[in-house]
């Protein structure tokens, strides 16, 4: 049984290319940026070979496809930089908790709220959680004064996400930045 050799296989990721373009006719662009017009396919590959460039397929969803003349190693290589600069750019954003007590003193909540208006300046959501104990848990009315405090208090750089709710023994609440 003979073999026929195959046929290299199309490209996984990235643009189509060459052989690699299923449309009969493109719209071409060439290496300077100048619109040549509607053309075949077959004819345009011709014509990017002799300009020893590939025939690179820009915009695959226009009618008919955007096609130019590009050398695809460097151009798949500019893509790949683009999208890891863009990667090393983007900052997620992170859930800091804080833990207080109901009965909390004055200057210790001083010293949480520092906290709190520094994460969301950072940028990152803030969970603060209250926990019961005790006979506390018969008192949660001063639970939600004391949250209700820090939700005036960061009123003008963060805002409520989670307003107060009880989980178990604790009283949680989620501050977002504006």
């Amino acid at each position: 049984m003979i073999r026929r050799p195959l046929a290299p296989p199309p490209p996984k990721n990235g643009p189509r290319y060459n052989e690699f373009i299923a449309s009969p006719k493109v719209r071409v662009i060439d290496e300077n940026g100048e619109n040549l017009g509607v053309m075949f396919t077959q004819e345009a590959i011709e014509q990017a070979a002799e300009a020893g460039l590939d025939l690179v397929e820009v915009s695959p969803n226009a009618d008919p496809p955007v096609a130019k003349f590009l050398d695809v190693g460097k151009y798949k290589y500019e893509a790949q930089k683009k999208a890891n600069l863009a990667r090393k750019s983007q900052r997620t954003q992170e859930i800091k908790e804080i833990k207080m007590r109901p009965n909390i003193d004055d200057h210790d909540y001083d010293t949480k709220m520092k906290k709190v208006h520094s994460f969301i300046a950072e940028g990152d959501k803030v969970k603060i959680t209250l926990r019961f104990r005790g006979r506390e848990l018969s008192h949660q009315q001063l639970g939600m004064a004391l949250l209700q405090r820090v939700a005036e208090d960061t009123v003008d750089d963060a805002k409520v996400e989670a307003y107060p709710r009880m989980e178990g023994r604790q009283m949680l609440m989620v501050l977002a930045p504006k």
